[in-house]
């Protein structure tokens, strides 16, 4: 269950009170630090955190307030996203000049990366440079062996030979891979005889 924006804020004065002194905040300085109205509203926070699975306590104690693995756990997941992402500061133009602008925002890896799903590639060859991906790119792949028409995968043809291109159903049960090249053509191929083991989540390219 999702925190309330005041649940969070006793959370996390709690388990910074821990960190700096070494021991947990009583009631009142729960209250007094939070401007709550009561000790009974510090408890009911409390109790709800616990509820959670945030908070540990003791009974009638007036420092037994431990912050959960829970709370732990999603701190460390947090830190690991935010090292995933970049400022996002506005936008270039690539044809006339733009009247440039602060946006206070930020673009996060962490949907791309850091899952057990998602592996890379570098590309090598040039079928799909109608698409912007170029030889000495690396490529994101999600882990699926599934597919709709026009989807760029990564298949495995006939058991040997693994290649990159656009994903297609055509009549008689058969797959067409489609390159992203004007002088290539398609691979036309019995359905049976193609596996779907990747779909193109994004390109990278290093220019230093």
């Amino acid at each position: 269950m999702a925190l309330t924006p005041r649940q969070k804020q006793v959370l996390d004065f709690i388990a910074a009170y821990q960190v700096e002194n070494g021991y947990s905040p009583s009631y009142e300085e729960i209250a007094r630090a939070l401007d709550l109205a009561s000790i009974a509203t510090v408890h009911k926070h409390i109790s709800a955190l616990q509820k959670k699975n945030y908070l540990s306590r003791g009974h009638n104690q007036s420092r037994s307030v431990d912050v959960a693995p829970r709370y732990l756990q999603e701190q460390r997941r947090n830190r690991v996203q935010a090292s995933l992402e970049v400022p996002l500061v506005g936008t270039i133009a690539a044809g006339r000049p733009v009247e440039t602008f602060d946006e206070k925002a930020s673009v996060s890896f962490a949907d791309f990366v850091g899952h057990k799903d998602t592996y890379a590639l570098r590309v090598r060859g040039d079928s799909m440079i109608e698409d912007h991906i170029c030889e000495g790119d690396m490529i994101l792949v999600e882990n699926t062996n599934e597919a709709r028409d026009g989807d760029i995968v990564v298949a495995l043809v006939g058991g040997s030979e693994t290649t990159l291109k656009r994903f297609y159903h055509e009549p008689g049960n058969v797959i067409r891979l489609q390159p992203a090249n004007s002088t290539m053509s398609p691979i036309r191929v019995p359905a049976g005889e193609v596996s779907v083991q990747g779909r193109l989540l994004a390109v990278l390219r290093k220019y230093q």
